[in-house]
């Protein structure tokens, strides 16, 4: 596989630093409910790191992204770059006290939803090639677009929406990207960096 300008042993410890950054958010979003509010703060730290992760690796995979697919993986990389400021602001916002965990969570949804935009791309261009396998780039396209629907949040910042009881009902279905974030990514993120690891 080729890397920009990093090793490909570099793109894979990253692939696996992202994929336990999510599962790190998940525990202390977990522990948040179950044991102490305070810990909703490290989530929100990791929701970012998740993030800003998650552009480094994109950006170590543009050479792969690009010989396959030039134009798109140039818009790819430009939605991960914005979707990694989204969800800074995200974390931001709740960790300051502007708003409450609902409005906060539109913006990191739609942060991850145009990673996730990233994330199809690149294992769509990726089929075309043989340097990753088959199933870990199906799964990733899956990822990618359950990822993507986050932004089905969008209308919830437009409204303001910033409570659960005020919400309807179609910003419950823009929920759903999270589980692609919280669950699906960190499982394609440690399988790709595996893969790169073993290369």
């Amino acid at each position: 596989m080729t890397t920009s300008n990093f090793s490909t042993a570099t793109a894979g410890w990253i692939a696996i630093a992202t994929g336990v950054s999510a599962i790190l958010a998940v525990i202390f979003l977990i522990l948040m409910y179950t044991v102490n509010q305070s810990f909703g703060r490290v989530n929100d730290v990791f929701n970012s790191v998740v993030g800003i992760s998650s552009v480094v690796l994109a950006w170590m995979l543009y050479a792969e992204h690009h010989a396959k697919s030039p134009m798109m993986s140039q818009i790819a990389l430009v939605l991960a770059v914005i979707g990694a400021i989204f969800t800074i602001i995200g974390s931001i916002l709740i960790i300051l006290g502007f708003t409450d965990f609902v409005l906060a969570g539109w913006y990191s949804g739609i942060g991850y939803a145009l990673i996730g935009f990233w994330l199809a791309a690149f294992c769509y261009a990726a089929l075309r090639g043989q340097a990753l396998p088959h199933n870990l780039v199906i799964f990733g396209v899956v990822v990618g677009a359950f990822m993507a629907i986050g932004l089905l949040g969008i209308p919830g910042i437009f409204a303001g929406i910033d409570s659960m009881e005020s919400m309807p009902w179609y910003l419950y279905v823009a929920f759903f990207g999270w589980l692609g974030t919280y669950i699906l990514y960190p499982i394609w993120t440690i399988w790709l960096g595996r893969n790169l690891l073993l290369k």
